[in-house]
């Protein structure tokens, strides 16, 4: 009986084995044709760059979009609670939220993905090991900033930071930036932040580790300023222009179920069952926040103390409580992607991806002519 049964299921696929073929796949047929477009357009860029970077954005949103159909179809899905944000989707808006796990990113991209104008505007701060993954093409042409972890190349890496901010930031008009201030996932730092703590007398958190306030504080020293003085040294000149202050931080907290957060595997197999995620939202105008580097780093770590209590009520009770809204507080709702624009996403870039092999194979026919 049991070879009778084994014959006779021999053609049953595991679910998660479809899966990961579907998101390699994926990645095949989305990636390359991004970069592709990128490539062709680049005379646009010279011609008319704001056109380019604007269409840019579009490609690079429809991405991003790819990937948050991978966490939502698997089940996994995003409840939005605490301050209301639309006031702020088209404004300049630093994002600082707290770091658990690889999945982090992707479901940032899931709750972006439906709200008009974020992503396509949006620059990403990541560790310079992200260069190096499937990614790190796509984020070097939407010109993210790649910092580099370490105290040798700590300083040096805020530098070009700052320099990045007025290089890239500020021209191509971008609105939203996206930090995690505690620079790596909590399983990871949580040994070190605990002897940082007791080396500085801090509190030690289980739930989160104690933010670093570098990158947050180069943000606000380079867009806070009125001015600035462009040395180009292409020009014989330099360039005086104003600089377009941050007007909002989103602070949000991640909240896994049960404290147990979704990872990578999770997303690309499907093998946990559907969960749903929480993120709290607590909106701060720029204004109110000290400009003094010392008051600044107690209002940052002030607000890790407020997450490891909001966190530690989370897991215990199973929801936030209200008393942590600065704003009117908004109940929690479910994310909900659209399925139909998902399949014409799809199309674009499968169509675009069958030009493009047209249009190699077209030159490397023409080559071999030429040569042959």
């Amino acid at each position: 009986m049991d070879e009778v049964n084994l014959v006779s299921n021999w053609y049953k696929i595991p679910k998660w084995f479809l899966r990961l073929c579907f998101i390699i796949i994926n990645n095949l047929y989305c990636i390359p044709t991004y970069v592709m477009w990128m490539i062709l357009l680049l005379p646009l860029r010279k011609v008319n760059p704001d056109v380019y970077w604007k269409i840019e954005g579009y490609f690079f949103h429809w991405l991003l979009a790819m990937v948050s159909m991978w966490s939502y179809s698997a089940g996994y899905d995003i409840v939005e609670v605490g301050d209301d944000i639309t006031h702020c989707l088209d404004e300049r808006t630093l994002v600082i939220a707290n770091h658990q796990s690889t999945a982090d990113v992707p479901l940032l991209f899931s709750c972006f993905n439906p709200k008009n104008n974020v992503l396509p505007n949006i620059m990403w701060i990541m560790d310079s090991v992200f260069k190096y993954t499937n990614f790190g093409i796509v984020s070097v042409l939407h010109k993210d900033f790649f910092i580099r972890a370490g105290k040798a190349t700590r300083d040096k890496s805020l530098q070009e930071f700052a320099q990045h901010l007025l290089d890239v930031y500020i021209p191509l008009g971008r609105k939203w930036l996206v930090l995690f201030p505690e620079g790596g996932f909590l399983r990871k730092r949580k040994a070190v932040s605990h002897r940082y703590a007791e080396k500085m007398n801090y509190p030690k958190y289980e739930y989160v580790t104690l933010p670093r306030v570098g990158a947050m504080q180069v943000i606000m020293d380079t867009l806070n300023r009125k001015a600035v003085v462009n040395n180009n040294s292409n020009s014989a000149k330099s360039d005086v222009w104003d600089v377009p202050r941050i007007e909002w931080i989103l602070d949000i907290t991640i909240a896994y179920p049960n404290g147990w957060p979704i990872d990578l595997g999770h997303i690309a197999f499907g093998n946990r069952e559907p969960c749903q995620t929480t993120l709290f939202y607590r909106i701060y105008p720029c204004k109110e926040l000290p400009q003094d580097p010392e008051a600044m780093t107690k209002w940052l770590f002030d607000r890790w103390a407020e997450k490891e209590t909001m966190l530690e009520t989370f897991y215990r009770t199973g929801s936030f409580s209200s008393e942590f809204s600065p704003n009117k507080y908004h109940p929690p709702k479910v994310i909900v992607q659209d399925y139909l624009r998902y399949a014409i996403l799809h199309m674009f870039f499968i169509v675009s991806t069958y030009i493009h092999l047209k249009m190699f194979l077209a030159a490397y026919n023409y080559y071999y002519y030429l040569v042959y």
